[in-house]
């Protein structure tokens, strides 16, 4: 998880480095060259029988594909209206949102002090929010808004049936599902050699080796935990634009991710030091 956290960060900077700016054209390429590298995974583990293991994730990977493509075009869009920065700092919500989805869904425990850290978090949005009302990125926030329902729709989803059944094929689904969108809206679909790169680059490590370590993962993670790990994507992704670009975000943007990210960061502390809590009582009864 912490490897595709790693991928994902790399989305902003390389969506700066494109000379085409129109959503529809990036979102096509992108999922092509997604869906050929997951389709290039798949072969390589299935073989001839491959087709059988895109069919077994069934309705429910159709739909966590569907949501795989709605986050792709929601970040692609957010982009378009505002900084990087503002858009890593509003989908830095994802963690609670995902958390709250799968205590809905799956039952999963939401602990007092997570409620307490999301309240702190929705004060920081409301922060980086008033500094867009009166301005064109606005949208974007709200676009980043739907990336985080997205994220938390497909993890919850991947918890409640990835565990018996293998649901990578779901990452290939959600890049032909936005390859189709992309190819109907886009104007033209003339790239470039240099972005042609990118947008392999792009497609294959930023969301390809993402998405498919992140649905290896949730096999092992329950939803909250694997929302906190992908804040690494969150923090680095303004800090390659801020170093490389200097793409500079504005005061209300770090201030309010300052205290979106400090609520994120003592939630995790928490986490950690009562897990390491009960390792330490589970060990002292063992050794009685």
């Amino acid at each position: 998880m912490v490897a595709a956290a790693l991928c994902w960060s790399s989305g902003g900077f390389l969506v700066r480095q494109l000379s085409i700016t129109n959503t529809w054209e990036i979102l096509f390429w992108r999922a092509l060259f997604m869906a050929l590298f997951v389709a290039g995974v798949l072969l390589g583990m299935h073989g001839r029988r491959m087709p059988q293991a895109v069919f077994a994730i069934g309705r429910p990977g159709l739909f966590s594909g569907s949501m795989q493509a709605g986050a792709s075009l929601c970040f692609l869009s957010a982009l378009s209206f505002t900084t990087v920065t503002n858009v890593y700092v509003v989908m830095s919500v994802a963690p609670f949102v995902a958390a709250i989805a799968a205590w809905v869904a799956l039952g999963e425990r939401v602990p007092r002090p997570t409620w307490f850290a999301m309240s702190v978090a929705a004060a920081g949005l409301a922060i980086v929010f008033s500094d867009s009302l009166r301005s064109r990125s606005l949208l974007g926030d709200v676009f980043a808004l739907g990336v985080c329902a997205c994220f938390a729709a497909q993890i919850t989803t991947l918890r409640k049936f990835g565990v018996t059944v293998d649901m990578l094929p779901q990452v290939m689904v959600g890049g032909l599902m936005a390859l189709v969108v992309g190819f109907i809206m886009a104007p033209s679909l003339a790239v470039g050699g240099h972005d042609l790169a990118i947008l392999a680059v792009m497609g294959c490590l930023q969301v390809g080796m993402g998405s498919s370590l992140s649905t290896r993962s949730s096999r092992h993670l329950p939803a909250a935990e694997m929302g906190l790990i992908s804040l690494l994507e969150m923090i680095l992704g303004p800090v390659w634009v801020w170093i490389f670009l200097a793409e500079r975000p504005s005061a209300a943007a770090l201030q309010g991710g300052a205290v979106v990210l400090g609520a994120v960061a003592a939630n995790q502390y928490w986490r950690y030091r009562t897990l390491a809590g009960r390792r330490a009582l589970t060990r002292g009864a063992g050794d009685e």
